[in-house]
């Protein structure tokens, strides 16, 4: 064991469902990683989510967003429940956070790990190792739209970003009246720049020679003409080949050959999806772990979502919450401690024990017991 010779004080919001089980273990796992590494954890613990919202009206005040400021990450298990309605919880904890602290990165890892059924077959010698750079702020999740009906349907626009404010109203007119639904999307130089330009630190990081953007440009020459523009002179100004794929092409090549694929540079629409198809492809949302990211506060969240169906009976899997706490310690620069987690999850599901394979992956070991052999492995 290495001394103590730093700490980290880390926000945790377990939020609802199996998250809260999850994220123990990820918790157990960078203790360990910790421990073998010679850095600290101060786990600073929140309560949101349906349960506390449903107790006491609050989703998430003010107040703690200050209280943030002192952490270098947050850790996040799983927002959603049914007994609240969808999107509430989502927007109020999720979105806000991300948008509040300018987490313009995305990051989903894809990996293949041993004894993880795929539902493609890969050629022997080769696995699935890619990572989505999805863009966190822009595009048609904005929320700048409305719907109505009339000969006028108009708007508000108020967007307030690290980077800029937008204001102004939208103005439609219909003849003949009908109903009507707008949904507008967003891109700015200065969004697609710096998201290009982290896509590829990763490539480089990766070792890879090129960046591959998903676009839509020949039906949405607007917007996705503009990414190609911008992102094609960022890449290229960085010595990296750039590619465009047509991103429905793009979803039929990565099912029939996955493993050819490195770093996929997305706008935020797309990143959704595609990063989505790369989890199922590499065996799931059980392995599946994602990270938001900016200039400062980062957060770590597990793809999946909350699964109260199984919440409390020992049949979560933890990995993917593990697999982001890993994503976690390599932003803070703990790169041999996420090297260790990495690694760890590997060994595990590679021994193919059913005392310590998840129940998705066709064992029997509990949320916890998983958690027990990760650390042990770390």
């Amino acid at each position: 064991m290495k001394s103590t010779s730093k700490s980290y004080r880390i926000a945790v919001i377990p939020g609802d469902g199996i998250g809260k089980e999850v994220t123990a273990e990820a918790q157990k796992v960078v203790n360990a990683a910790g421990e073998t590494c010679g850095f600290g954890v101060e786990w600073h613990p929140y309560p949101f989510g349906a349960d506390h919202y449903l107790r006491t009206g609050e989703i998430f005040p003010d107040s703690v967003l200050g209280e943030l400021e002192q952490c270098q990450a947050v850790l996040l298990g799983a927002i959603g429940d049914p007994r609240v309605k969808p999107g509430l919880l989502e927007r109020g904890i999720l979105l806000r956070l991300r948008f509040h602290y300018d987490m313009f990165v995305n990051l989903r890892p894809a990996r293949s790990f041993p004894n993880t059924p795929l539902p493609v077959a890969i050629p022997e010698g080769k696995r699935i190792d890619t990572v989505v750079v999805r863009e966190n702020t822009e595009d048609f999740y904005m929320g700048i739209g409305g719907e109505g009906r009339g000969g006028d349907l108009s708007f508000p626009v108020e967007i307030s970003r690290d980077l800029y404010s937008v204001k102004g109203t939208t103005t439609l007119s219909f003849s003949p009246e009908t109903n009507a639904a707008v949904q507008l999307g967003l891109a700015t130089e200065e969004g697609v720049r710096r998201i290009a330009a982290y896509a590829c630190d990763t490539a480089r990081r990766r070792g890879e020679k090129s960046v591959l953007l998903a676009s839509k440009s020949n039906a949405l020459p607007q917007i996705y003409g503009f990414w190609e523009t911008i992102a094609g002179d960022e890449v290229r100004g960085q010595g990296l080949d750039f590619q465009v794929a047509n991103v429905d092409a793009l979803c039929y090549h990565l099912v029939r050959n996955p493993w050819k694929y490195n770093t996929i540079l997305c706008p935020n629409m797309f990143g959704d999806i595609v990063s989505d198809l790369l989890a199922g492809i590499a065996g799931g949302l059980g392995v599946a772990a994602g990270a938001n990211i900016g200039k400062g506060l980062g957060m770590f969240e597990p793809v999946h979502g909350s699964a109260p169906d199984i919440a409390g009976t020992g049949r979560a899997n933890p990995l993917a919450a593990i697999l982001s706490a890993g994503l976690m310690l390599f932003s803070l620069g703990e790169t041999e401690a996420a090297a260790r987690i990495e690694s760890a999850v590997e060994n595990v599901l590679g021994k193919a024990d059913k005392a310590t394979l998840p129940a998705e992956f066709g064992g029997g070991a509990t949320c916890s017991a998983v958690g027990d052999a990760v650390a042990a492995a770390v």
